[in-house]
């Protein structure tokens, strides 16, 4: 039998939870390395998923605390949708997925585990990603470290987003 190691998942199955909204601008004085942030912009941050259901999952989100896709203000709306574009082509060339889930949970029923905050998931995908080990074990194999795909990312965020003033 072989082990598949994910140990940042061990917080989320133990129900530890963060006391703060991850996608606020505060963040609990932690830093942008320690909350997996790559990219802060004036309207909008980009953050890797911290539970992710494949390597390289990305969240884009508003700073604007809000729940509700329609108060979203024109910039954020553009600016979600210029970094969800970014965020796609950065993936496919450091990753190089071939294809990608691109959606938007709005409420519990429809899957959103925070609720209180839009945000957009960018999922990598690969052919042959999928198997059996969701559906009769429930569980993920993330082949990569959070930290190790982090470091990988950072600096193409870094460079896209330099011309953006916060």
């Amino acid at each position: 039998m072989q082990n598949l190691w994910a140990p940042w998942r061990i917080d989320y199955i133990l129900g530890k939870r963060e006391t703060y909204c991850i996608f606020c601008p505060e963040g609990d004085g932690l830093s942008d390395e320690e909350r997996l942030i790559l990219h802060r912009g004036r309207t909008v941050m980009v953050m890797m998923n911290k539970y992710p259901y494949n390597n390289g999952h990305l969240l884009v989100a508003p700073w604007r605390h809000i729940s509700r896709f329609e108060e979203l203000e024109d910039t954020e709306m553009l600016d979600l949708s210029r970094w969800i574009q970014r965020c796609i082509v950065i993936l496919r060339e450091v990753m190089r997925p071939d294809g990608f889930n691109v959606g938007l949970n709005l409420g519990v029923v429809a899957g959103a585990g925070i609720e209180d905050h839009l945000h957009h998931h960018v999922v990598p995908r690969w052919n042959g990603d999928t198997n059996f080990m969701p559906v009769l074990a429930d569980v993920r194999s993330i082949p990569e470290h959070l930290k190790a795909t982090y470091a990988k990312l950072l600096p193409h965020f870094t460079k896209e987003g330099a011309h953006e003033a916060l």
